[in-house]
Formats: structure tokens, C-alpha cells, sequence
């Protein structure tokens, strides 16, 4: 009967993180990992009509409440002013460290591991790596990994333009491959500013 009052108490104890990281889940509805989905972006940000002003709209990918209503700033943003060409931007506020990379024309979205993200062919050579930068040219039938690298984000994802009408509209099919978020008691060096020199 002691035995199985312990092994009884042993699993309690053991799921009690798993109940804990479901329920944070639930709170801050984070995206489905590795399942590609589907969304239309438009128009470009910077070219919308005076009616179309507040906020981002349906120009930006929002992947969970954590960043639509908590903070406010999209997890991919579609923009480009009228006449001029688009592009991708996933850093679009304060200290926030995002890249994107393309990664070709001919890439399958279903084969984009997070190790492939950065290296497509898997193959060791500097040519060869991903290359990440701020924003990155919309560009039909292109693969693209953005890294998110946010104060209280992280993560990875992948996504390709099956549809594009410049500065009209962009249609994606997208998959999350990580996302974390860390609301709270974050540990970080004090004075950050994206302008200043060094000493």
C-alpha cells in the first residue's frame, strides 16, 4: 500500500511541470511547431490608404497574443512604400536583434528543418551558410528563415511567397520551427541603446 501511495505521489510530482508549461502555453497561445500554415499579408504597411492607418492590420504576422497584445509588434512585418519595393522585416521595434535570411527559389518548405534553416544543403563551407540580415527583398517562390532574437522572444521560422502582388499583397505558407517567450523576471545588463559608441 506504501508503494503505491510513493509511485502515486512520484507521478504528481512529476507531471506538475508539464501541467505548468500547458497551462503557460494556453495563457500566452503559442504556435504549433513544425506545421505549415497559411496567410495573406496586405497590403504593404507603408502603403496603405488613410483608412487602412491603425496599427498594422492585416500587413503583419502576429504568431501569438504574447506579441499582439502584450507588446504590440509583429512577428513578421510585410512593408515597401507604394511605387518602391517590398520586403520582409522581423525587427521592427526597440532591442530587438531579428534577422531573415532568403534561402533560394528552389527550396521545399517541407524539407526546412532549424539545422537546414541555416545551412541548406547541410553542407560545413562559409558559401554554403544561410546569410541573415535586417530585412530581405519579397521575392515569388522563395524560402526565407527569420531568427528572432527579442528581449522576451526567441525563436525560428520559416516561410515561402507563393503569391505576390507588389505592394498589393503577399501570400505565405509558414511554419514555426521554435518560439519561446519569457514575460517575466528576464536578467539582462542595464543601458542598452542602439546608438551608442563604445568607450
Amino acid at each position: 500500500m506504501k508503494n503505491t501511495i510513493l509511485s502515486i505521489i512520484v507521478m504528481l510530482v512529476a507531471s506538475i511541470p508539464l501541467l505548468a508549461q500547458n497551462v503557460a502555453q494556453k495563457k500566452y497561445e503559442l504556435p504549433e511547431l513544425h506545421t505549415i500554415k497559411v496567410i495573406t499579408l496586405s497590403p504593404s504597411y507603408s502603403c496603405r490608404g488613410n483608412d487602412q492607418s491603425q496599427g498594422y492590420g492585416d500587413t503583419a504576422l502576429f504568431l501569438s497574443e504574447h506579441s499582439k497584445q502584450r507588446r504590440g509588434v509583429p512577428d513578421l512585418l510585410f512593408n515597401g512604400a507604394c511605387g518602391s519595393e517590398d520586403f520582409f522585416a522581423p525587427s521592427t521595434a526597440g532591442d530587438d536583434f531579428s534577422l531573415i535570411a532568403d534561402l533560394g527559389a528552389k527550396v521545399s518548405l517541407k524539407e526546412i528543418s532549424a539545422r537546414r534553416a541555416f545551412s541548406v544543403k547541410l553542407i560545413t563551407s562559409y558559401a554554403e551558410y544561410s546569410k541573415f540580415v535586417k530585412v530581405a527583398k519579397v521575392e515569388l517562390n522563395h524560402t526565407y528563415a527569420v531568427l528572432w532574437n527579442e528581449s522576451d522572444k526567441r525563436g525560428l521560422l520559416v516561410f515561402k511567397v507563393t503569391e505576390y502582388v507588389p505592394n498589393e499583397k503577399v501570400v505565405l505558407e509558414y511554419a514555426v520551427k521554435a518560439y519561446q517567450i519569457m514575460p517575466n523576471n528576464r536578467i539582462q545588463s542595464k543601458g542598452f541603446d542602439f546608438d551608442k559608441s563604445n568607450n
